[in-house]
Protein backbone atom coordinates (compact mmCIF):
# COMPACT_ATOMS: atom_id res chain seq x y z
CA UNK A 1 0.00 0.00 0.00
CA UNK A 2 1.47 3.43 -0.76
CA UNK A 3 1.48 6.27 1.72
CA UNK A 4 -1.13 7.96 -0.05
CA UNK A 5 -3.32 5.23 0.01
CA UNK A 6 -2.50 4.07 3.58
CA UNK A 7 -3.03 8.37 4.92
CA UNK A 8 -6.58 7.63 2.96
CA UNK A 9 -7.37 4.48 4.83
CA UNK A 10 -6.37 6.30 8.00
CA UNK A 11 -9.21 8.99 7.38
CA UNK A 12 -11.90 6.84 6.03
CA UNK A 13 -11.19 4.86 9.87
CA UNK A 14 -11.36 8.03 11.27
CA UNK A 15 -14.39 8.99 9.82
CA UNK A 16 -15.98 5.79 10.49
CA UNK A 17 -15.17 5.56 14.26
CA UNK A 18 -17.02 9.28 14.78
CA UNK A 19 -19.71 8.74 12.46
CA UNK A 20 -20.34 5.69 14.59
CA UNK A 21 -19.80 7.21 17.87
CA UNK A 22 -21.43 10.81 17.10
CA UNK A 23 -24.07 10.47 14.37
CA UNK A 24 -25.13 6.73 15.40
CA UNK A 25 -25.30 6.62 18.70
CA UNK A 26 -23.16 3.71 19.46
CA UNK A 27 -21.72 3.86 22.52
CA UNK A 28 -24.08 5.86 24.03
CA UNK A 29 -23.55 9.53 24.70
CA UNK A 30 -20.06 10.77 23.57
CA UNK A 31 -18.78 14.10 24.26
CA UNK A 32 -15.62 15.78 22.69
CA UNK A 33 -12.83 17.65 24.91
CA UNK A 34 -11.37 20.16 22.57
CA UNK A 35 -8.34 22.39 23.93
CA UNK A 36 -8.91 24.87 20.70
CA UNK A 37 -5.21 24.44 20.59
CA UNK A 38 -2.58 23.86 17.70
CA UNK A 39 -3.80 21.12 16.00
CA UNK A 40 -7.80 20.94 17.36
CA UNK A 41 -9.15 22.67 14.11
CA UNK A 42 -8.71 18.75 12.23
CA UNK A 43 -10.94 17.13 15.20
CA UNK A 44 -12.98 19.63 15.39
CA UNK A 45 -13.47 19.84 11.32
CA UNK A 46 -14.07 15.57 11.38
CA UNK A 47 -16.41 16.24 14.37
CA UNK A 48 -18.54 18.47 12.63
CA UNK A 49 -19.02 16.37 9.26
CA UNK A 50 -20.13 13.83 11.93
CA UNK A 51 -22.55 15.50 13.45
CA UNK A 52 -22.40 19.16 14.58
CA UNK A 53 -24.70 19.28 17.13
CA UNK A 54 -22.13 16.85 19.38
CA UNK A 55 -21.10 18.48 22.44
CA UNK A 56 -17.95 19.81 22.47
CA UNK A 57 -16.50 20.22 26.26
CA UNK A 58 -13.65 23.27 26.43
CA UNK A 59 -11.46 23.81 29.90
CA UNK A 60 -11.10 27.58 30.30
CA UNK A 61 -8.42 27.21 33.20
CA UNK A 62 -8.66 31.08 33.62
CA UNK A 63 -5.28 31.18 32.78
CA UNK A 64 -5.57 30.36 28.83
CA UNK A 65 -4.01 32.73 26.12
CA UNK A 66 -6.36 35.30 25.17
CA UNK A 67 -5.19 34.22 21.49
CA UNK A 68 -6.84 30.59 22.10
CA UNK A 69 -9.77 32.07 23.51
CA UNK A 70 -10.43 34.09 20.39
CA UNK A 71 -9.63 30.90 18.26
CA UNK A 72 -12.27 28.98 19.80
CA UNK A 73 -14.66 31.67 18.63
CA UNK A 74 -13.51 31.54 15.22
CA UNK A 75 -13.59 27.56 14.85
CA UNK A 76 -17.07 27.66 16.05
CA UNK A 77 -18.16 29.99 13.66
CA UNK A 78 -15.88 28.28 11.14
CA UNK A 79 -16.86 25.09 11.60
CA UNK A 80 -20.80 25.76 12.55
CA UNK A 81 -20.66 23.77 15.92
CA UNK A 82 -23.73 24.18 17.67
CA UNK A 83 -23.16 22.79 21.37
CA UNK A 84 -19.21 24.20 22.55
CA UNK A 85 -19.50 24.44 26.45
CA UNK A 86 -17.58 26.26 28.44
CA UNK A 87 -16.64 24.77 31.55
CA UNK A 88 -14.21 26.30 34.32
CA UNK A 89 -13.19 25.92 38.01
CA UNK A 90 -15.53 28.57 40.22
CA UNK A 91 -14.54 31.58 42.50
CA UNK A 92 -14.32 29.42 45.58
CA UNK A 93 -12.26 26.64 44.37
CA UNK A 94 -9.60 29.35 42.97
CA UNK A 95 -9.95 31.37 45.94
CA UNK A 96 -9.43 27.72 48.40
CA UNK A 97 -6.47 26.30 46.31
CA UNK A 98 -4.69 28.97 44.10
CA UNK A 99 -5.10 32.79 45.66
CA UNK A 100 -2.33 34.49 44.40
CA UNK A 101 -2.83 32.46 40.99
CA UNK A 102 0.95 31.12 41.82
CA UNK A 103 0.41 27.62 42.55
CA UNK A 104 1.27 26.25 38.85
CA UNK A 105 5.20 27.28 39.93
CA UNK A 106 5.15 25.15 43.15
CA UNK A 107 2.81 22.34 42.45
CA UNK A 108 1.93 22.26 38.81
CA UNK A 109 0.13 19.08 39.30
CA UNK A 110 -2.20 20.60 42.03
CA UNK A 111 -3.21 23.40 39.59
CA UNK A 112 -3.96 20.74 37.16
CA UNK A 113 -6.24 19.15 39.51
CA UNK A 114 -8.27 21.62 39.86
CA UNK A 115 -8.19 23.57 36.77
CA UNK A 116 -8.49 20.56 34.66
CA UNK A 117 -8.98 17.34 35.93
CA UNK A 118 -11.75 17.81 38.78
CA UNK A 119 -13.91 20.24 36.17
CA UNK A 120 -13.56 18.31 33.14
CA UNK A 121 -14.68 14.97 35.15
CA UNK A 122 -18.03 16.82 37.00
CA UNK A 123 -18.62 17.98 32.95
CA UNK A 124 -18.38 14.38 31.89
CA UNK A 125 -20.58 12.77 34.18
CA UNK A 126 -23.81 12.82 32.38
CA UNK A 127 -21.83 11.08 29.05
CA UNK A 128 -20.86 7.73 28.07
CA UNK A 129 -17.31 8.53 26.78
CA UNK A 130 -15.33 10.93 25.38
CA UNK A 131 -13.38 12.01 22.11
CA UNK A 132 -9.49 13.39 22.59
CA UNK A 133 -7.33 14.42 20.04
CA UNK A 134 -4.22 12.35 21.11
CA UNK A 135 -1.80 11.44 18.75
CA UNK A 136 0.83 8.95 18.79
CA UNK A 137 3.46 11.13 16.98
CA UNK A 138 3.01 14.46 19.60
CA UNK A 139 5.59 12.72 22.22
CA UNK A 140 6.54 9.68 24.01
CA UNK A 141 4.37 9.34 26.78
CA UNK A 142 1.78 9.17 23.59
CA UNK A 143 3.34 6.35 21.57
CA UNK A 144 1.19 3.98 21.96
CA UNK A 145 -2.10 5.47 22.43
CA UNK A 146 -5.05 3.37 21.50
CA UNK A 147 -7.74 3.86 18.94
CA UNK A 148 -10.63 3.05 21.90
CA UNK A 149 -9.39 2.71 25.89
CA UNK A 150 -11.50 2.15 28.39
CA UNK A 151 -10.92 3.83 31.92
CA UNK A 152 -11.68 2.12 35.26
CA UNK A 153 -15.26 4.46 35.56
CA UNK A 154 -16.19 2.51 32.61
CA UNK A 155 -16.30 5.68 30.40
CA UNK A 156 -15.43 4.87 26.96
CA UNK A 157 -12.33 6.55 25.34
CA UNK A 158 -12.16 7.33 21.91
CA UNK A 159 -8.80 8.80 20.08
CA UNK A 160 -9.85 9.04 16.79
CA UNK A 161 -6.71 10.14 15.38
CA UNK A 162 -4.29 8.20 17.23
CA UNK A 163 -2.68 6.96 13.90
CA UNK A 164 -2.08 10.27 11.97
CA UNK A 165 0.51 11.27 11.26
CA UNK A 166 2.26 15.24 11.09
CA UNK A 167 1.93 15.42 8.07
CA UNK A 168 -1.74 14.01 8.09
CA UNK A 169 -2.68 17.36 9.70
CA UNK A 170 -0.61 19.31 8.03
CA UNK A 171 -2.14 18.07 4.68
CA UNK A 172 -5.79 18.46 6.37
CA UNK A 173 -5.28 21.88 7.31
CA UNK A 174 -4.34 22.59 3.76
CA UNK A 175 -6.71 20.55 2.08
CA UNK A 176 -9.81 22.48 3.72
CA UNK A 177 -8.32 26.06 4.16
CA UNK A 178 -8.46 25.27 8.29
CA UNK A 179 -7.89 28.30 10.21
CA UNK A 180 -4.38 28.25 12.22
CA UNK A 181 -4.07 29.20 16.34
CA UNK A 182 -2.42 32.56 15.97
CA UNK A 183 0.28 31.38 17.88
CA UNK A 184 1.37 28.86 15.73
CA UNK A 185 4.19 31.50 13.58
CA UNK A 186 5.26 31.79 17.01
CA UNK A 187 6.70 28.94 17.49
CA UNK A 188 4.01 26.94 20.09
CA UNK A 189 3.15 23.96 18.63
CA UNK A 190 1.11 22.47 21.57
CA UNK A 191 -0.86 25.32 23.59
CA UNK A 192 -2.06 25.30 27.29
CA UNK A 193 -1.90 27.69 29.75
CA UNK A 194 -0.48 30.74 29.29
CA UNK A 195 1.90 30.31 32.80
CA UNK A 196 2.69 26.99 31.71
CA UNK A 197 3.40 27.11 27.36
CA UNK A 198 6.91 28.34 25.98
CA UNK A 199 7.50 28.06 22.03
CA UNK A 200 9.28 25.06 20.84
CA UNK A 201 12.76 24.96 19.32
CA UNK A 202 14.05 23.18 16.05
CA UNK A 203 14.50 19.13 16.73
CA UNK A 204 12.54 19.03 19.63
CA UNK A 205 8.90 16.91 19.96
CA UNK A 206 5.40 19.01 19.82
CA UNK A 207 5.07 18.80 23.02
CA UNK A 208 8.32 20.29 24.28
CA UNK A 209 7.09 23.45 25.97
CA UNK A 210 5.01 22.47 27.86
CA UNK A 211 5.63 21.97 31.51
CA UNK A 212 9.63 23.10 30.50
CA UNK A 213 11.99 22.68 32.80
CA UNK A 214 10.11 20.29 34.92
CA UNK A 215 9.34 15.77 34.06
CA UNK A 216 5.75 16.91 33.58
CA UNK A 217 4.79 15.74 30.46
CA UNK A 218 0.70 15.59 30.65
CA UNK A 219 -2.14 17.91 32.48
CA UNK A 220 -3.15 15.09 34.11
CA UNK A 221 -6.97 14.62 32.62
CA UNK A 222 -5.76 11.11 30.96
CA UNK A 223 -3.99 10.02 34.12
CA UNK A 224 -5.86 7.45 36.31
CA UNK A 225 -4.09 6.82 39.94
CA UNK A 226 -1.19 8.87 38.54
CA UNK A 227 -0.45 6.48 35.03
CA UNK A 228 -1.28 6.99 31.76
CA UNK A 229 -5.02 5.13 30.94
CA UNK A 230 -3.82 3.04 27.76
CA UNK A 231 -6.38 0.04 28.20
CA UNK A 232 -7.46 -0.71 24.61
CA UNK A 233 -11.04 -1.52 24.10
CA UNK A 234 -10.69 -3.72 20.99
CA UNK A 235 -14.05 -4.62 20.54
CA UNK A 236 -15.44 -0.74 20.67
CA UNK A 237 -15.08 -0.51 17.09
CA UNK A 238 -17.07 -3.54 16.09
Amino acid sequence: MSEADAAEARVERTRDVLRKALADKAHGEIAVVSSFGAESAVLLHLVAEANPATPVIFIDTQMLFAETLAYKEELISHLGLTDVRTVSPDGKAIRDNDTYGRLHLSNPDACCGFRKTHVLSEALAEFDGWVTGRKRFQAATRNNVELFERSTDGKLKLNPLAHWTKEDIDDWFERFDLPQHPLIEHGYLSIGCASCTSPVENGEDARAGRWRGSDKTECGIHFENGKLVRTADAGAGE
